[in-house]
Parts: C-alpha cells; structure tokens; sequence
C-alpha cells in the first residue's frame, strides 16, 4: 500500500501552499505520489482546488507523470486528458467512488468494500491514525499526513 500526498501536503493541512507546483515538487522529491486538482483555461492547465491558482502547461504535468493523480475539475481538463492514458487523471464530484483513467477505484465512502485496486482519502490526522484499518486491503491512501 502506498501514500499519496493530497495536493502536496505532508505534515497536514496548508492551504496557502495546497497545488503550488514548488509543493508539489517537494513532495515528489521525497518520493511521494501527489493528487492534485485541475483545470483547463484557455490552453493552459490551471491547478487549484476551488480556483485556478498556478498556470502550468502539459510538459510540467507530462514531466511528472508517474508521480501525478490529476483530479480533474471541470470537463474542459477531463475532456484534454480523457485522450492522454499515460497520465492517472479521474473526475468526480460528490461520488461514492469513481473508476480513474487506470483502472484503479477512487473511494469516498469507505464504507463500500474495499479491495487492492481501490484508493482512499485519509485527509484528518484522527483518520490516518486508523491506516492499520485499510493497509493490507487498499492500493493507495490520499493523505495529508503522510508523514505523522
């Protein structure tokens, strides 16, 4: 099972640096996977959770491809990506799960049955402290507490 750093946090929550593409290096350069949101805006990749907040272009995303979970967040991004399967990208809104561009199962309500081809987010200190709970069942956990 790995860890997968949500929107490049990993000693909780910073939301003035959540999807900054320096945080998100960061992150990759400790060796973390990264689940990032984004948007597509006048040929340009915006990341940013609610927001556009930082433009990068396709090579920036393309360069770190085997370390990126794009969380598609408009059906501009979704409709560019939907075309690109080398790079991990899904779309949700308020689904209890959602099947991403690589087979695996994005989890939200972890009440369903889980197994090794499911991620889950553990975003909450008092969450990850549980991870015991879903080690040996789960593919990966989305995380703010990587490191806890």
């Amino acid at each position: 099972m790995k860890l997968i750093s949500h929107r490049g946090n990993l000693k909780g929550r910073k939301p003035d640096l959540e999807n900054r593409p320096s945080y998100i290096d960061s992150a990759i350069q400790l060796g973390y996977e990264v689940e990032i949101d984004v948007r597509y805006e006048k040929g340009l990749f915006q990341l940013g959770h609610d927001t556009g907040d930082y433009t990068v272009d396709f090579n920036w995303l393309e360069k770190r491809t085997d370390y990126l979970w794009l969380h598609c967040k408009d059906i501009a991004s979704a409709q560019i990506l939907s075309d690109k399967k080398h790079i991990r990208h899904f779309c949700h809104v308020e689904d209890p799960y959602v099947i991403m561009s690589t087979g695996h199962i994005w989890v939200h309500d972890i009440r369903l049955d889980l197994n090794d081809r499911c991620i889950i987010p553990l975003l909450g200190l008092e969450d990850i402290q549980h991870i015991n709970l879903y080690k040996d069942k789960v593919y990966a956990i989305c995380t703010d507490y990587c490191i806890f």
